[in-house]
């Protein structure tokens, strides 16, 4: 298979411009795919254009990061209801060293490879660009019935689009300008949604420079219910394992729905398509297994974080999910312990209320709405329904002391099965 041929077998071309597959069965081609500094972390939506960076090289070909210094003081319209607000420098400047260290991550920058990759920032070609520079270089290269043409643009003339947006698309064509002068750039890639951005680029090296230059786009990721992939309930899945553990980024794919996990495999996974689709066979046999969302799930948590990561991860959800536990638990440190409780609901409790002979679990269940009363606390008690740090408890005089908390602090308890709360004794 040829490039583009392995990534429309994994779903990951949507519009392409005729020529892109030659031009990259000719030779080593310089191709690049811009990233946003809306945060300091990518997250789990960026996985996309970084697999594609990655794919692109492993081919042979050079990948070009592109950091949105300048555009990201703008905002990109494109499937935006409204106008987002605007950051400024110290922020989009500390946001893009975030994406930088990041991306070190996943290419290769090594200097002696020769297609090594390369990142820029298109604020180092239009700080000192002044408007009636650009206007002159680029605006008189398209008509306004050219731009107003673009989908990005008819969108949001209903609901209102300022100037500073409808020239964002003039802007990002001008960055694939300015690296198809400056580096040989020839091809662009990115989201379904950027596509008129994309050929606003080409239709300016085309009349600039007689030249010509391609691209494609993949189709937008979103979950089964059509909300957008890279969130969960607790917000985004971030790569920075400072905003997102490691554990939580591991769970986030082993809950991934059937359906989700054989699209997600064939579009993230660096499998062959075929082992892919054999996995996929062997998942639909047993589906209880969950062997597509552990495959996915293990590769992905060790290509963002680590192997040891990934160890832990696995540790983690035994220790979570497993009835024999205990002894684990008990041995985290205090880190550790708050990864693995990454979003389970918190309760904050004086320590004060320990110091005499304990505190009542039954009392202690109903005050902090745990349980909506001591009768339905006393009834999941004797229905052994109630969980100290993996232990049952039965007893209706329990008391929860001082020698019960894990470093000296914490108290896992459980409702049930699967509902979790983590007392904080300070």
């Amino acid at each position: 298979m040829t490039f583009i041929q392995e990534l429309q077998a994994r779903g990951l071309v949507q519009d392409i411009i005729p020529g892109t597959e030659e031009l990259l069965e000719k030779g080593m081609t310089s191709a690049y795919i811009g990233f946003d500094p809306t945060a300091e972390s990518l997250h789990v939506g960026s996985l996309l254009p970084i697999t594609l960076l990655m794919r692109l090289q492993r081919a042979g070909h050079k990948p070009y990061a592109l950091v949105g210094g300048a555009t990201g003081m703008i905002g990109d319209p494109s499937g935006k209801s409204a106008e987002r607000n605007l950051l400024d420098m110290d922020t989009i400047q500390k946001n893009c060293e975030g994406i930088r260290a990041q991306l070190s991550r996943f290419v290769d920058f090594s200097a002696g490879n020769p297609n090594a990759a390369m990142m820029v920032n298109n604020y180092d070609w239009f700080q000192n660009f002044s408007f009636l520079d650009f206007i002159r270089d680029a605006g008189k290269l398209l008509t306004v019935n050219y731009m107003m043409a673009k989908d990005s643009v008819k969108k949001r003339l209903e609901t209102g689009l300022s100037f500073t947006e409808f020239s964002y698309q003039l802007i990002q064509g001008y960055d694939f300008l300015h690296l198809y002068q400056t580096y040989n750039v020839q091809l662009q890639m990115g989201g379904a949604d950027q596509w008129g951005n994309i050929t606003t680029g080409t239709e300016l090296i085309r009349k600039k420079c007689g030249g010509e230059a391609y691209a494609f786009t993949s189709p937008l990721i979103t979950k089964a219910d059509g909300s957008k992939f890279g969130k969960s309930e607790g917000g985004n899945i971030w790569l920075d394992p400072n905003l997102t553990s490691p554990y939580k980024f591991y769970q986030f794919w082993l809950n991934l729905k059937d359906d989700e996990a054989e699209k997600m495999s064939l579009i993230f996974s660096f499998k062959s398509v075929e082992e892919i689709n054999g996995l996929i066979a062997e998942h639909r046999k047993a589906p209880h297994l969950f062997l597509l969302q552990k495959a996915l799930a293990e590769e992905l948590t060790t290509m963002v974080h680590s192997a040891e990561d990934l160890a832990f991860a696995i540790k983690a959800s035994e220790i979570l999910f497993s009835k024999t536990a205990v002894d684990e638990l008990k041995q985290l440190t205090e880190k550790q312990l708050l990864e693995v409780m990454d979003g389970v609901p918190q309760v904050f409790v004086p320590l004060s209320s320990l110091q005499t002979d304990g505190a009542d679990l039954i009392t202690f269940l109903a005050e902090h709405h745990i349980y909506s009363s001591k009768g339905e606390a006393r009834k999941a008690l004797q229905g052994n329904a109630v969980s100290i740090n993996k232990v049952k408890v039965s007893a209706l005089d329990f008391k929860i002391e001082a020698q019960h908390l894990l470093n000296n602090k914490y108290l896992l308890i459980q409702k049930g099965k699967k509902d979790y709360y983590l007392a904080i004794f300070e």
